[in-house]
């Protein structure tokens, strides 16, 4: 009989406690390449189109993994869908966090800048912190707290970059709606994870969220359609990598982590959109976006310490 030594075990530790991390790289990087697409596409499509768009187009991918999962296994037992409350809070963030929340934000940018919208949303970290140290008692880790509040000065530096002074009344309130949104979207998904596995709530909220914006069915179709293929590739582009491949990614990183840290996480991605939108947009960040993007990092950084074990 071969007993696996203390050295192979720790490392194989170590191995599995870096692919969370990686997974929640992946996705803020996909999900910061959602807001330079969302830019260029902003004059093309509505919000509303726009979202249907990427979640029927994310819900389709998302269905082949289950089904290819399920041919896999043939014979096999196979994850049981959810049911009862673990149901309701997929059904329920999804509805919320995949179909409201997306068009919202959407809504939120057109009407107020960039800068404030990011600043805004971006509260929703500090929500999830919050409402997840009391609704799932995870508590309030002094780093955690901490880091939240360095990664969100690092999004004020970059949000004052770009921040015209164009405050609607409606846009703020959308935005902050946003912010809400997401947090009670994570908490959700986190109940839901507690008894069901990554792919199938992914796929179930998906499928919410894509039910949820099934009004702008005909206008999707009108400004998706014909000779508009830029913009429909850019809408698959969306639904592909920033919807199934990322939130996919996420929720197997949510899974195994707290719900605090996960949220914290998405600070990076205002950084890495300015960077992106330098790449693709030509949009040249200033000196103050570039250290705000570096701050955010360092305060995500530090949400990712641990307090070491007492002896």
């Amino acid at each position: 009989m071969s007993v696996s030594s203390p050295t192979s075990t720790s490392a194989a530790v170590r191995q599995r406690s870096w692919l969370p991390l990686a997974a929640a790289a992946v996705t803020m990087t996909f999900w910061a390449s959602s807001f330079v697409v969302i830019r260029a596409l902003g004059d093309t499509v509505d919000p509303g189109p726009m979202a249907l768009g990427r979640l029927l187009v994310g819900s389709a991918v998302l269905t082949a993994l289950v089904l290819l999962r399920r041919a896999r296994r043939a014979g096999r037992r196979t994850p049981p869908l959810p049911r009862g409350r673990a149901l309701a809070a997929t059904l329920g963030y999804g509805a919320l966090w995949f179909g409201v929340y997306t068009v919202t934000v959407n809504a939120a940018g057109r009407l107020v800048d960039a800068g404030t919208t990011a600043m805004l949303v971006n509260l929703a970290p500090v929500l999830v912190a919050l409402l997840a140290g009391f609704l799932l008692r995870e508590g309030f880790p002094p780093q955690l707290l901490l880091g939240l509040l360095v990664a969100f000065a690092g999004v004020l530096l970059i949000a004052s970059a770009s921040w015209t002074g164009r405050l609607h009344p409606l846009g703020v309130g959308l935005a902050l709606a946003a912010a809400g949104l997401y947090a009670v979207g994570v908490l959700l998904q986190k109940q839901a994870l507690a008894t069901a596995e990554p792919l199938t709530v992914t796929w179930l909220g998906c499928l919410a969220g894509t039910a949820v914006t099934l009004p702008f069915a005909g206008t999707a179709l009108e400004q998706l359609g014909g000779r508009s293929w830029p913009a429909t590739l850019g809408v698959v582009y969306l639904g592909i990598f920033p919807t199934a491949v990322a939130f996919l990614l996420w929720t197997y990183a949510l899974s195994r982590t707290s719900a605090g840290r996960m949220a914290a996480s998405s600070y990076v991605v205002p950084g890495i959109a300015v960077l992106l939108s330098w790449l693709f947009l030509a949009e040249t960040p200033t000196a103050v976006a570039l250290l705000g993007g570096a701050v955010s990092l360092a305060g995500v950084a530090l949400t990712r310490l641990r307090r070491p074990a007492r002896r």
